[in-house]
């Protein structure tokens, strides 16, 4: 249930990154596969584009680690919500499919986090992701301009679905989120810092602002507990 309105969006993003997949000379089954086994957006685009650029196997790894160089972040934050005694084999597979949406709404569940919550959430979100990669392939030259353009932006109301209603929940939590939304406009547009990629300065903030919030606001050990 909480996995459908991630995959509605999913659907609606991934046709964009098929036509950049089309462009790169991918074919729709191409296209299904490798979104199917790389279920991240901005990871997709750059090895799409690292393809249509004929760059080396080692060039493409090192783009994708650095554009996807925060799910590190997410995943140690992710392991604290499972209980000791999950087996490595299920970190593994929750790991293959951690993606900001899955993340957000997987670190809101109260307690442990059950490994087959994560399962019933990419058993509709990666069908729908390839899916609508492979679609976009097929007929996404042929929809306007601005239709793509329009589909494109659903991933940011999947963002603000997943941190607003823990935001009006928690004082503190809102204050962290406006902060964050701050500083990564500053960074984007200060010379000093929009330089760097997007990866490293989201990685470099998440460590910074994470780092400032416990020690400010630390979370009980029983409150976690609990």
């Amino acid at each position: 249930m909480d996995g459908i309105p991630i995959a509605l969006g999913y659907f609606a993003v991934a046709f964009t990154l098929g036509i950049t997949a089309k462009n790169s000379g991918l074919t729709a089954l191409q296209t299904f596969i490798a979104t199917a086994l790389t279920n991240a957006s901005a990871g997709g685009y750059a090895g799409f584009r690292a393809i249509a650029e004929n760059v080396s196997y080692l060039d493409m790894a090192l783009t994708i680690l650095v554009v996807n160089i925060r799910y590190f972040l997410m995943s140690c934050a992710l392991s604290q919500k499972l209980s000791p005694k999950t087996p490595l084999l299920h970190r593994l597979f929750i790991g293959f499919d951690l993606t900001d949406e899955i993340f957000g709404i997987s670190m809101a569940v109260k307690g442990n986090l059950c490994p087959y919550y994560n399962y019933g959430a990419m058993t509709v979100t990666i069908p729908s992701w390839a899916t609508g990669a492979a679609l976009g392939v097929i007929i996404g030259n042929v929809l306007p301009h601005s239709i793509v353009n329009a589909l494109s932006v659903g991933i940011y109301g999947m963002f603000l679905a997943i941190i607003i209603p823990p935001a009006k929940q928690n004082k503190i939590i809102a204050g962290i989120v406006t902060v964050s939304f701050a500083l990564s406009f500053a960074f984007a547009k200060i010379p000093l810092f929009s330089g760097i990629s997007s990866g490293i300065r989201i990685m470099i903030l998440t460590v910074a602002i994470g780092f400032v919030a416990a020690i400010l606001f630390p979370v009980k050990e029983e409150e976690t507990d609990e």
